[in-house]
């Protein structure tokens, strides 16, 4: 039986954890709401992170760092093995909000084999063997602490950086680019500024905010949303990153029973950023996008076009589809 025989339970988990949450009432979803926005500790995945070496990737670390506010946060690297497609990219990745990182090693596991890209999977705290407990605040803390780890990592800072963020982790990747922006490198800048700037953004079915997320998954909670203080804002902080920030890659699975694909549409169209590409899928759900034909192809695509501006073509890229039974058998 394969190590990722209930993975698809995981990432089933809608983004709120029940479907009863407004007949319990508001109470609930005001003090309980980390624990149904972020369900970390469901079906032992704070305790059972599947290992690289179970995928068979060879090079790979598995690394501990600390936050600025005390926490400790789990993260696989994983080096891309294969210097024929090697590429001087590193994709910092944003989970979503069920399982932990070891049920997204297949997807990491094409970015750097098939993709020859540097990966780094973050756990965000309160999740797999990371300590402490999650909310948006301490997210966005470790999501810089990410990006910081890079900047300073000895052969990831020699690297451009792309961030890519699934669902929650889209909302993740949003943050970080509109606090970070101002510390990309503009033209002329130092080669050790250009390395270590944000060089492009990939999103993959990610909501507008949570509040607005609410009514479409519980329509009968719709009255009592504003009392979500977890909020995740994505359409208005996008709303503040100019045109000339790093482009951005939106993946949309046109049959998204989670979010609707509508939300990532409205994302697309209120992006002010000049160099944005759109995608989707037409048979990909909420979890499933991934494994959609072309889902891989689109990333690589982007990355040659937008991120390596064709400076790497030349070294091609392996097999990029990616069956759902290598997901979660």
């Amino acid at each position: 039986m394969s190590a990722f025989n209930s993975v698809l339970s995981y990432l089933r988990i809608p983004f709120l954890a029940s479907s009863g949450l407004a007949a319990i009432g508001s109470s609930l979803l005001y003090f309980r709401q980390n624990s149904i926005i972020y369900p970390s500790t469901i079906l032992n995945s704070r305790t059972d992170v599947p290992q690289p070496s179970q995928f068979n990737i060879q090079d790979a670390s598995s690394l501990y760092l600390p936050t600025p506010d005390g926490e400790t946060l789990h993260a696989y690297y994983l080096r891309p093995p294969n210097p024929r497609l090697r590429k001087n990219i590193t994709i910092l990745t944003f989970h979503g909000n069920a399982g932990n990182i070891g049920h997204r090693l297949p997807i990491g596991k094409v970015l750097s084999e098939s993709l020859g890209c540097h990966v780094l999977m973050l756990e965000y705290r309160g999740y797999g063997l990371s300590t402490g407990s999650a909310d948006e605040n301490g997210i966005n803390i470790d999501a810089q602490t990410a990006l910081d780890y890079v900047r300073t990592h000895s052969e990831m800072s020699k690297t451009k950086i792309v961030i890519y963020g699934q669902s929650l982790g889209g909302a993740v990747s949003i943050r970080l680019l509109a606090k970070n922006f101002d510390k990309t490198a503009e033209d002329g800048a130092s080669e050790k500024m250009n390395e270590q700037r944000i060089a492009g953004v990939i999103l993959e079915n990610t909501f507008l905010s949570i509040r607005k997320l609410i009514p479409t998954i519980l329509p009968p909670a719709r009255y009592i949303s504003l009392l979500c203080h977890q909020k995740w804002p994505s359409d208005e902080t996008l709303q503040t990153i100019p045109a000339d920030a790093p482009p951005i890659l939106f993946l949309s699975g046109l049959k998204d029973e989670i979010v609707p694909p509508t939300m990532m549409r409205t994302l697309y169209e209120i992006c002010q950023v000049k160099r944005k590409t759109w995608k989707d899928f037409e048979n990909g759900d909420h979890n499933s996008t991934v494994a959609e034909p072309g889902y891989f192809d689109a990333i690589w695509a982007f990355l040659v076009k937008e991120v390596l501006r064709d400076e790497d073509r030349r070294k091609g890229v392996g097999e990029t589809d990616v069956e759902k039974d290598e997901l979660w058998a």
